[in-house]
């Protein structure tokens, strides 16, 4: 069943982030809202995700001799205008009709890197083509089918991908009863899939017009492993971010296979219900990797500050996925920018009243732990 979603392009007004869901949530389709904002079960993890960040706090710093602080870092040699980059996400059209191509140019615009899914509504080739001078991570659910497989990361490839995000936590789909209650299906089509198989002549319920995400996800491979990531690697010949990691010992495993960067992140409360929030596990997992390779994190940030906790906290990249989509509902690629730009000036705000003038100065600050209640 199709649905109506947005042609909006222009600039948003923003007085912070948490607001756009229920904007957002007044005037879109109601299965597309659930997907998107939804969680597993009752939704625990999904809250404490943000509740995690106030367990720590900045301690505020002056006569630092800072000012103007200086947002700028890079990942992979690439210059970011911040340490903020999209976390992938499926089927942006399902939020507006130029989906992953508006997302992808409203990220390059504000000097970011675009992370498209295996299940975006839009293919490689379109969404490079739509924003040339975007930074491209491609994202990979790696499938049964290992056909498929070397087809998607032989597109990444050539669409000049800069990396490869292997999402491992999601060979199950999370039990998401907004999707159960409003029955919902993909209104959009996926044509990165659905291309393959169209070449294949191969059966498979992808193809339909309005695929479950059972369905979709039943395409995925269930028995990742280690060797999955040099396998990867020796196709696609690309850097692989392993992303889905919330252990400590996953991450050493990851590190051991040849991973080039860690991606810590709980799919934003998405999968597994009582699992702990990602900021939570963050620093014992940079402990681990002891900085051998960069670690992006996502996962409930919504604030700027969120951005300086989890840079001091063990990230060296901080990814957003919900408020991109809403940005882009509301003002397409324009609206994707002023998400970017909003998190930026809240970020520089932290960044001078806590004496610090770069992102290197940030991660070497050390946060204060929220004190134990008494009695």
């Amino acid at each position: 069943m199709s649905h109506l979603t947005s042609n909006n392009e222009q600039s948003i007004e923003i007085i912070d982030l948490a607001s756009l869901e229920g904007e957002v949530g007044a005037t879109m389709d109601r299965g597309a809202f659930g997907y998107i904002q939804s969680g597993a079960d009752d939704e625990w993890t999904l809250r404490e995700n943000t509740e995690s960040f106030y367990k720590k706090q900045i301690v505020p710093r002056v006569l630092q001799s800072v000012d103007e602080p200086d947002t700028r870092t890079s990942l992979l040699g690439i210059p970011l205008t911040s340490p903020i980059i999209t976390s992938p996400t499926a089927a942006n059209g399902l939020a507006h009709v130029r989906g992953e191509k508006d997302s992808a140019k409203g990220t390059g615009n504000a000097g970011s890197i675009f992370s498209i899914s295996t299940w975006a509504s839009q293919t490689i080739r379109d969404v490079r083509v739509a924003a040339p001078q975007t930074p491209l991570f491609v994202q990979l659910y790696m499938a049964e089918d290992d056909g498929f497989n070397k087809y998607y990361l032989t597109e990444a490839k050539h669409a000049g991908a800069k990396a490869i995000v292997l999402t491992a936590d999601a060979t199950i789909g999370g039990n998401r009863e907004a999707d159960i209650i409003n029955n919902f299906t993909f209104s959009v089509s996926m044509p990165n899939m659905t291309e393959y198989y169209n070449k294949t002549s191969q059966i498979s319920d992808i193809k339909k017009s309005s695929p479950s995400i059972a369905q979709v996800i039943g395409a995925s491979k269930k028995k990742l492993t280690p060797t999955d990531i040099d396998h990867i690697k020796s196709i696609a010949d690309l850097p692989v971010f392993l992303k889905g990691v919330q252990s400590p010992d996953d991450a050493l495993v990851a590190l051991q296979a040849g991973a080039d960067g860690i991606w810590v992140s709980n799919h934003g409360g998405r999968q597994l219900d009582c699992g702990p929030a990602s900021f939570d596990v963050l620093h014992d997992i940079a402990r681990v990797i002891d900085k051998k390779v960069p670690i992006v994190f996502d996962s409930g940030v919504r604030r700027g500050s969120h951005v300086f906790k989890a840079l001091a906290n063990g990230a060296d990249i901080v990814g957003i996925g919900r408020p991109i989509l809403y940005g882009l509902y509301l003002g397409g690629a324009k609206g994707v920018t002023s998400i970017f730009e909003h998190l930026n000036t809240e970020l520089s705000i932290t960044m001078q009243l806590a004496g610090t003038k770069t992102v290197e100065d940030i991660k070497r600050v050390s946060l204060f732990p929220m004190s134990s209640p008494q009695g």
